[in-house]
């Protein structure tokens, strides 16, 4: 079968119409967490623009655990309403509509709080020092994940991502950067993560499952991607799909090109025989659908250029002479 860029494909039983996806891209505009007019526009767009997967931005699962005070969130009931309402425009629209949940750790900005993280060391000067969580604490941040994944089920959402990347808390567990703990959750860097994912599924057991990794710290005593084999083998009966990222663990240099995350979605794809999702950089129609058609990755995320562009799924497919159904008020548009 050729596979290309406007390819439809399934994770589980969740049909998606092409391998385009918006990957989370924090927008800092909520109001109590809750979603609203400018999340309504900006999804939306992306939806009229034909974008097949749409992950909205990292929703914190607690209060206490946003990046800034207009983050999103799901730690509340009230946030549902108005997220189910989004979702059902979205999906109408003929777009696939998840959500991000996340703790920022020790990269938490919030006004009035002293960030937590698996041990005291903080990200960097610009950063507040963190406290170490205790095992009470972890557990107690477990249920949170958990009642934010049953919260985005009841939004009618399709399908939760778990943020393990960009040194945010379970990354930083990840990490032998940044967790340097002397007890089961040192010795075992993943078990956090594991704990998380079970309890996720417990409470949210209707919707597809995923999760954001940074395979790479970019830093010799950092994780490579060969260590998420050790981290992943373990649990990925449990996982629908994997979504690969790099980098955010430490404050080091990054060589950034087209498609320079690609390599090791690539590999963990081919290793770990999950959905794998790539990108980092792509702005491309022709280099996304060889990326596609070669089999290097399932689909392929684009976030920055369609912060810009909502458009791109339908120039790339005009593009690569792919014809796909837009809405008719904008058939003048293809030239």
């Amino acid at each position: 079968m050729d596979i290309n860029l406007f390819s439809p494909f399934k994770i589980k039983d969740l049909e998606i119409k092409n391998r385009i996806v918006l990957p989370p891209m924090c927008q800092y505009s909520a109001d109590h967490g809750r979603v609203n007019s400018w999340h309504e526009t900006h999804y939306k767009t992306r939806a009229i623009g034909q974008t097949g997967l749409i992950i909205m931005e990292a929703a914190c699962v607690s209060k206490d655990s946003g990046i800034t005070e207009r983050d999103l969130g799901l730690y509340e009931d009230s946030q549902v309403e108005p997220l189910k309402k989004l979702a059902l425009q979205v999906k109408a629209l003929g777009s696939v509509i998840g959500i991000q949940i996340n703790h920022a750790g020790r990269k938490s900005n919030l006004d009035g709080i002293t960030p937590k993280g698996p041990c005291n060391s903080r990200f960097s000067n610009d950063y507040k020092a963190p406290i170490a969580l205790n095992k009470e604490e972890i557990a107690n941040i477990v249920k949170d994940f958990g009642s934010a994944a049953k919260r985005a089920e009841l939004a009618g959402l399709d399908l939760i991502e778990i943020h393990g990347a960009h040194g945010y808390l379970i990354s930083s567990f990840l990490s032998p950067l940044s967790n340097t703990r002397e007890d089961e959750y040192g010795k075992d860097r993943a078990l956090f993560l594991k704990e998380v994912l079970e309890e996720v599924r417990s409470q949210a057991k209707n919707i597809t499952i995923g999760l954001r990794i940074s395979a790479y710290d970019y830093n010799d005593k950092g994780n490579k991607p060969e260590d998420f084999l050790t981290y992943l083998k373990p649990i990925k009966e449990k996982l629908d799909f994997l979504d690969v990222s790099t980098g955010g663990v430490s404050e080091e240099p990054i060589k950034t090109y087209d498609g320079y995350q690609i390599e090791p979605a690539r590999f963990l794809k081919e290793k770990l025989g999950l959905i794998t999702f790539g990108g980092g950089l792509v702005t491309n129609a022709k280099f996304a659908n060889r990326l596609v058609k070669n089999g290097l990755i399932d689909a392929v995320y684009i976030g920055r250029h369609m912060l810009l562009d909502p458009y791109f799924p339908i120039k790339a497919a005009n593009t690569l002479g792919v014809n796909i159904d837009i809405p008719s008020q904008y058939d003048r548009g293809l030239i």
